[in-house]
């Protein structure tokens, strides 16, 4: 059998199978819906190779979170919103020299947070983490950690730091904490953020694959659009949800209406509302893949918040391959990016509902959370 046979029957099966889910019973859809089995976290460290720490600033009402590999990673880069705050993004173009990183971090601070890299690099550079050119004597290495930031300024912190933006303390702190758990909603890179009305947070899901792969997200969400659809409180993600991980209200509820965004922000401004994440998995992929991948994730977004990539938004998504797992045949290698892909999208959905639904009020506020809805 030749590769473009191999192919053709691989997708001929799955269209048959979505066939077969498409005629189902509602009962049995709900049922489907419910038998997704995350990893045993439900986090993007449920990928092998990979922990996360995060730390932040009450006063200042913002954050960082680091997703630190424990070797270095291969990694992508997509970016879809209008007024993206990022660093080191086109290093990841695959036509250029370096193929891993060795950590991402997600900030808020817009601009002043793309400052929290350059303790992570000193960090790493001290422990001899990052590339080098030959490893001369007296010469550190050179980390490599892309970064995107979230606007989170007008939040009602306190932003006075003058020449001292906190990131740099914030970024040591995370790397620090850096473990298999963390926590939800106001933290980390997500304490400041906004999503629409409501309080945005961190957000974190996984999926494990029928074929064994992992597939996790982890998603700081401060987006211009709604989370939830208009008149409830369902989240637009609910026909992705797994068990009663944000809520359990199912999907009964949502209409959509081109002009009806649901609680959004009213008067957005450029640049001032950002949702940046990282999507993980642990199969061997190529650069080239890996982009692909990205490219897909990112539906996970439009899958979940309406508006999505406005010109708003800074929207950036980074993607993350720890090559634990091999694909066994090779002919089928497209048709393995296609499914991680799409896995990607459901689970990057699913993480920013979690965000949102975790979310807590900073000290002295009420009434912006979506549990008060």
């Amino acid at each position: 059998m030749n590769r473009r046979t191999v192919l053709g029957s691989a997708l001929i099966g799955a269209a048959a199978s979505a066939a077969g889910a498409a005629s189902a019973k509602p009962a049995a859809q709900s049922a489907a819906r419910a038998s997704g089995r995350t990893g045993a976290l439900n986090l993007i460290t449920d990928v092998e190779g990979l922990k996360v720490g995060q730390a932040h600033d009450a006063g200042v009402r913002t954050g960082v979170t680091v997703i630190l590999a424990e070797k270095p990673a291969t990694a992508a880069v997509d970016v879809r919103g209008g007024g993206p705050a990022g660093r080191e993004t086109d290093v990841l173009r695959p036509e250029n020299l370096v193929q891993e990183v060795d950590a991402i971090i997600l900030s808020g601070g817009s601009v002043y947070g793309l400052g929290s890299a350059d303790s992570v690099a000193a960090w790493m550079g001290m422990r001899g983490r990052g590339y080098g050119m030959g490893g001369a004597p007296g010469v550190p290495p050179s980390p490599i950690i892309p970064t995107a930031c979230l606007y989170d300024l007008a939040n009602g912190g306190n932003k006075q730091w003058e020449m001292e933006p906190p990131y740099r303390r914030l970024s040591v702190q995370a790397l620090e904490a850096a473990g298999d758990r963390f926590d939800l909603g106001t933290a980390g890179a997500g304490y400041g953020a906004e999503a629409g009305a409501l309080k945005g947070g961190i957000g974190s899901a996984s999926a494990v694959m029928e074929a064994g792969w992992t597939v996790g997200a982890i998603v700081a969400v401060n987006s211009v659009g709604s989370v939830v659809a208009p008149g409830g409180k369902n989240f637009w993600a609910a026909p992705y949800e797994i068990g009663d991980e944000f809520g359990g209200l199912g999907s009964s509820g949502l209409h959509a209406s081109a002009e009806d965004w649901g609680p959004s922000k009213f008067r957005p401004q450029p640049r001032e509302n950002t949702t940046i994440a990282c999507i993980a998995t642990d199969v061997a992929l190529t650069r080239v893949e890996l982009q692909r991948m990205a490219i897909m994730a990112q539906d996970g977004m439009a899958r979940a918040i309406r508006p999505a990539h406005a010109p708003f938004d800074g929207d950036t998504l980074f993607s993350l391959s720890t090559g634990k797992k091999v694909i066994d045949n090779p002919a089928l290698r497209q048709v393995v990016v296609a499914q991680l892909g799409n896995v990607a999208a459901d689970v990057l959905a699913r993480a920013v509902a979690r965000g949102v639904y975790h979310a807590t009020n900073y000290e002295g506020v009420t009434g912006k959370t979506w549990r008060e809805m």
